[in-house]
C-alpha cells in the first residue's frame, strides 16, 4: 500500500466555535492506483489533502497518513517538505494562480529541482523538458522560453502537470484539475493523466465535483459529503448501484443526453 489515511479530522476554531471540516476519514491508495474523491462544495474534499500536504497551518489536523509506512502528519516541517514534491506531488485548479507570470515556463517547471536536488543547470533543464513531453506539450523547447501569458488554459494546466512530474512522485494529487477548461480540453487533460499512470505506474488521487470526469479516469471514487465518508468502491459499482441517498442525488442531478432528431445528442 503506497498510502494509508486513518481517522483524519480537521477542525478550523473561529474564537471558541469549533468547524468539523473532515471527520474520521478513512482512505487508502494502492502503487499506480487512480482514486477519486467526489462530493459538493464544501464537502471537505479538498481540505483533507491539504491537511496532507501541511498546507493547512490553522486548522487542528489529528489523525495518520502513513505514506510508505511513514506518518506524514507527524513529521517535523523540514522531513515533511523532503516528501512534498519528492514523493507527492500536487496539480491545482486554477494554473493562472498557480503560475508566476513574470517568470518563464522552463524555470517553473524547475523550480522543484532547484529546491529539492542538486543537479546543476543543465540537467534539471533536461528533466523539465522530459516533463513536459510526459505532459504532452508540443514542443518543449520553444515553451521553456515562453511565459504564462502567452499559453492557452489548457497548455498552462499541462504546465502544472509537468511541475507536478518534474521530480518523478509516487503520487500525484489533482485537486479539481479541469474544471476551468472547456469539456474538449478537458477530455485531453484526462488523457493524459491517464496515461502517465499507465506509463509511469504514479498512483492519482484525483478530486472532484464531475462524477463524468471521474467515472471516465479512475478505477475507485470516495464520496464524501459534510466531512464525512458516506460511499465508496470500483466506480461501476458506486454509480450502477449506489447504496446511500446522497450518492444516489449525485447522481440524479447529472446532466442527461437526449435524443434530438435524426439521432444527434444534446446534454
Amino acid at each position: 500500500m503506497l498510502l494509508d489515511i486513518q481517522n483524519l479530522c480537521v477542525v478550523f476554531r473561529d474564537q471558541s466555535t469549533p468547524t468539523v471540516a473532515v471527520e474520521r476519514l478513512d482512505l487508502s491508495l494502492d502503487r499506480g492506483e487512480i482514486v477519486g474523491i467526489v462530493g459538493e462544495s464544501g464537502s471537505g474534499k479538498s481540505t483533507a489533502v491539504h491537511a496532507l500536504m501541511g498546507l493547512l497551518p490553522g486548522a487542528e489536523v489529528t489523525g495518520k497518513a502513513l505514506f510508505e509506512g511513514v506518518d506524514l502528519l507527524h513529521l517535523p516541517d523540514e522531513q515533511r517538505r523532503k516528501y512534498q514534491g519528492n514523493e507527492l506531488s500536487i496539480i491545482f485548479q486554477e494554473p493562472m494562480t498557480s503560475l508566476n507570470p513574470t517568470m518563464k515556463i522552463g524555470r517553473q517547471v524547475e523550480e522543484p529541482l532547484r529546491i529539492h536536488t542538486k543537479l546543476p543547470r543543465q540537467a534539471r533543464k533536461e528533466r523539465a523538458l522530459e516533463a513536459m513531453a510526459l505532459a504532452e506539450l508540443d514542443d518543449p523547447e520553444a515553451l521553456y522560453h515562453c511565459y504564462p501569458y502567452e499559453l492557452s488554459g489548457g497548455m498552462r494546466q499541462r504546465v502544472m502537470i509537468a511541475s507536478a512530474l518534474v521530480l518523478r512522485p509516487k503520487l500525484l494529487i489533482a485537486d479539481e484539475p479541469t474544471t476551468a477548461l472547456d469539456v474538449t480540453i478537458q477530455a485531453e487533460i484526462l488523457r493524459t493523466l491517464k496515461e502517465i499512470n499507465r506509463r509511469e505506474h504514479i498512483a492519482i488521487w484525483f478530486i472532484s465535483h464531475d462524477l463524468g470526469v471521474v467515472r471516465r479516469l479512475c478505477s475507485r471514487v470516495v464520496v464524501m459529503q459534510n466531512g464525512f465518508v458516506v460511499e465508496q468502491g470500483p466506480v461501476d459499482e458506486v454509480f450502477y448501484h449506489p447504496q446511500q441517498p446522497y450518492t444516489q442525488r449525485l447522481l440524479a442531478s447529472r446532466p442527461t443526453r437526449t435524443k434530438l432528431k435524426g439521432g444527434a445528442e444534446r446534454g
